[in-house]
């Protein structure tokens, strides 16, 4: 590495350079060299190294004051921490930089301003030699300043970075993390700032924060400078991106969830001593994505990239969590920062862990989830940082955000809960690291909790965060995957909640035998989608305006639906990829359809909804035949656009040979054509019609997936949901299980797949060794059985093997 004693530029900085200048300046310098050949813009910039700050140390003869100052410390003494604290930062800021060091620094930013402007806008970021370590993240420890201009404000922010080495943040994680104070040295990177306060910023992680799923780009960003993301003061926009098929050229984001955005960050007035400043969002563009698609693809790729590269220089896999920032004036995208993910990618890989509620109750409040477990305690609002001596241990941490002086306290909290923030703030990063449950951008979580309050707050349903009345029964399973037994027979899972696809995709399966359109449209689209299509036809003014309320800057209504459906399916296409997913076709009854925001306007009332206009025949029928089309529309991207094509189409409830003739048609006219880029179609069979059949349909399908609740109900006569007949509902009833032997020697008679994705192997392991002994090809189980089944599977399958 070269340069004057003190003073480094990125251009001669690599990675190997971390205890001269610190975590973050080291991930600098390595990108600088290596990947702006690669087309990633990183700002230029230099860094004053660890030997500075011990120059600093030494010159004012301050290292044994410091030393004494902490000697004794008990950090859980919060108010002592504090005290010790200030102490010793004032020990540094008092010392101030030595002239020589000064001189080398004001020459450096010189040569800056020759490459920028004069008097540039630098951002002035400390750099821990311990920092950044693939072990221990030190994230937001010691402090950074922004739009920092001349030499008086440089030499003032430089002198501030050196004594934030020891904010009580920084001195409580370094005695939680085994680090010796005066092992640890700090250095400062000196960078041309980016103008995101015109623009947008945010966080990436190449892996998902809470379950470790390593296939997905997870992005967030907000309006304005990086920190309002990172501290958690704002709720940003999500952005998902599956990582296969972008390295193929798709445009493969499977997920998109806008954020409030009320608030940026920009640089203060040019009169003013404030650096920089929070403003309000105007309500138009909170209600617009801060970056485009194409913006969104274009950093994944920056993303997988630095991914690639630490990943090779390490020779292992090794995730990354990378900022960003668009440059308002330019319109670029610049990388301002990257270092290894340590929370998900040092999780043991051979056990899963899974947290389950026994109980329910009212959800009180509900944010975005962090982690996937669940605990229970009592309420402490605590309003502001001065009252955090008040906390006790075991208590439920309630605040609007919280910043890195509150982590002395947060480890010891059973839960956290923040009016703002997303995945990637403060409070969500020192969740993780402290395996505590948090829900984050709860909104209004401090007004509606009192404390006290018995609470249970639930991170292990998914996306959603959610707090429940009083203390809830909860239980973890903890399964040992390394040494499980594959089976012959393919062991899937029955999936309606994308947003537990991720978790579940963790547990050894062979993909999704039967994914649901059901749960997508009823909890995200809401709408009946002919309500979206022709919304002249319906004539209540206060559907019509809660239609637009949900459907927002879609200019075509309809682009909704299509948009909403494809991001569902894509996200579990995505999960289990590229193992099969068969998705089902909507299978809504009609008083279901009719339950959809403005479904009243398209429905009629049926006497038995259960054997009328639902499946395959509302398909080509002109009142759903344009609602149909969008359904196709939507898979169609999943498969063409995102690249999924693991995707199987499945048709339910298809009565006769000619209905399967007219949905075929259908689709074709939509996009969709069995065979054309290995689209494959199966059908639920689950109508006897569909077993006696079984050669014919053959004819127009690939596969037959049984629907034992149907079949059951239609082979014995009997109505699902009758409570005085529900004895007489049992799939392991003589007549059912001919019949569905009849439909898996069928299906094996014309090669085709055979599976069946009902509920009985779930709940009657008797019933799945029945299945197993037909050859079945594939049993879909509910998650939460498949490890039992599978186990029992196994023993079948070597019973048969043996008796052989």
């Amino acid at each position: 590495m070269t340069g004057s004693k003190y003073v480094s530029w990125f251009e001669a900085i690599s990675i190997d350079d971390v205890p001269l200048v610190g975590g973050k300046n080291a991930s600098l310098g390595e990108m600088y060299r290596e990947l702006t050949n690669k087309d990633i813009k990183i700002p230029n910039g230099f860094a004053i190294t660890a030997d500075a700050y011990w120059h600093v140390l030494e010159s004012a003869e301050i290292v044994d004051d410091l030393k004494k100052t902490l000697e004794g410390l008990d950090i859980d003494d919060v108010t002592d921490l504090a005290k010790r604290g200030k102490k010793a930062r004032n020990l540094i800021l008092d010392a101030g930089i030595p002239d020589g060091l000064w001189d080398e620094v004001k020459a450096a930013y010189d040569k800056l301003c020759e490459q920028y402007g004069e008097d540039t806008d630098v951002a002035v970021r400390s750099s821990a030699t311990a920092e950044d370590l693939p072990n221990a993240s030190f994230a937001g420890q010691q402090e950074t300043y922004l739009n920092i201009h001349g030499y008086h404000s440089l030499k003032d922010a430089c002198n501030r970075c050196f004594a934030s080495l020891f904010t009580d943040r920084a001195i409580s994680y370094r005695v939680n993390n085994g680090f010796d104070h005066f092992a640890v040295g700090l250095s400062i990177g000196v960078m041309k700032m980016v103008r995101s306060d015109l623009a947008s910023s945010g966080v990436i992680f190449t892996i998902d924060t809470e379950t470790g799923f390593e296939n997905v780009v997870f992005i967030t960003g907000a309006y304005g400078l990086g920190e309002n993301v990172v501290q958690g003061l704002v709720n940003p926009d999500e952005f998902y991106v599956f990582k296969p098929t972008l390295n193929a050229n798709f445009k493969p984001i499977i997920k998109k969830q806008k954020g409030s955005k009320e608030i940026k960050m920009i640089y203060g007035r040019g009169d003013s001593r404030v650096l920089t400043r929070n403003v309000d969002v105007p309500e138009a563009e909170r209600k617009q994505y801060c970056i485009s698609d194409d913006e969104v693809l274009q950093l994944a790729n920056f993303a997988v990239t630095i991914e690639e590269h630490y990943s090779q220089k390490r020779e292992k896999h090794v995730p990354m969590d990378i900022e960003w920032a668009k440059d308002g004036e330019t319109g670029e995208l610049f990388i301002v920062q990257a270092r290894p993910e340590t929370v998900q990618s040092l999780k043991r890989k051979d056990v899963l862990e899974t947290y389950y509620l026994d109980d329910t109750s009212g959800v009180i409040v509900t944010g975005r989830s962090v982690g996937a477990k669940i605990a229970t305690g009592k309420v402490h609002v605590i309003p502001d940082v001065s009252q955090l001596n008040e906390f006790n241990t075991g208590e439920v941490l309630v605040a609007d955000t919280t910043t890195p002086d509150w982590e002395p306290v947060m480890k010891r909290a059973a839960a956290i809960i923040t009016n703002k923030g997303g995945r990637t703030c403060h409070a969500a990063i020192v969740s993780r690291e402290l395996g505590i449950p948090a829900v984050v951008g709860a909104e209004n979580a401090t007004e509606i909790l009192e404390n006290g309050m018995d609470v249970t707050v639930s991170c292990a349903e998914g996306d959603a965060g959610r707090v429940y009345e009083g203390t809830l029964s909860f239980h973890t399973e903890i399964v040992e995957l390394e040494g499980i037994e594959k089976t012959k027979t393919e062991i899937m899972m029955n999936l309606g909640n994308p947003e537990e696809a991720f978790a579940l995709s963790m547990i050894p399966n062979d993909g999704i035998g039967l994914a649901r359109l059901e749960f997508i449209i009823t909890s995200y689209i809401k709408v009946h989608p002919m309500a979206l299509i022709h919304p002249e036809k319906v004539e209540d003014e206060d559907v019509l305006e809660e239609i637009d309320k949900l459907t927002g800057r879609y200019e075509n209504k309809a682009d909704f639906f299509v948009g909403k459906l494809a991001q569902g399916v894509g996200t579990i296409a995505a999960a289990f990829y590229p193992k099969p997913v068969v998705v089902r076709m909507s299978d809504f009854k009609s008083n279901e359809y009719a339950s959809l925001i403005g479904g009243e306007y398209f429905e009629f009332e049926e006497n038995n909804p259960m054997l009328g206009f639902r499946g395959a025949s509302r398909y080509y029928d002109k009142r759903y035949r344009e609602g149909f089309a969008l359904e196709c529309k939507a898979m169609k991207k999943v498969r063409d656009v995102m690249g999924l094509t693991n995707l199987i189409l499945m048709i339910p409830f298809c009565r006769r040979i000619e209905e399967a003739e007219k949905v075929l048609e259908e689709m074709k006219k939509n996009g969709l054509v069995r065979g054309e880029n290995g689209l494959q179609v199966y059908m639920m069979t689950e109508i006897p019609s569909n077993v006696l059949l079984i050669d014919e349909f053959s004819q127009y399908f690939d596969g037959f997936s049984i629907g034992s609740n149907d079949l059951t109900q239609l082979t014995l006569g009997v109505d699902r949901d009758s409570e005085i007949l529900a004895s007489s509902f049992d799939e392991r009833d003589e007549a059912v299980k001919k019949i569905v032997s009849m439909a898996v020697q069928g299906a094996k008679r014309n090669n085709k797949h055979s599976g069946l994705c009902g509920q009985a192997p779930s709940d009657f392991p008797e019933f799945a060794e029945f299945l197993v002994k037909e050859g079945i090809d594939s049993i879909s189980l509910n998650p939460d059985s498949v490890m039992k089944i599978a186990l029992k599977v196994v023993e079948v399958e070597k019973g048969i093997k043996e008796s052989k």
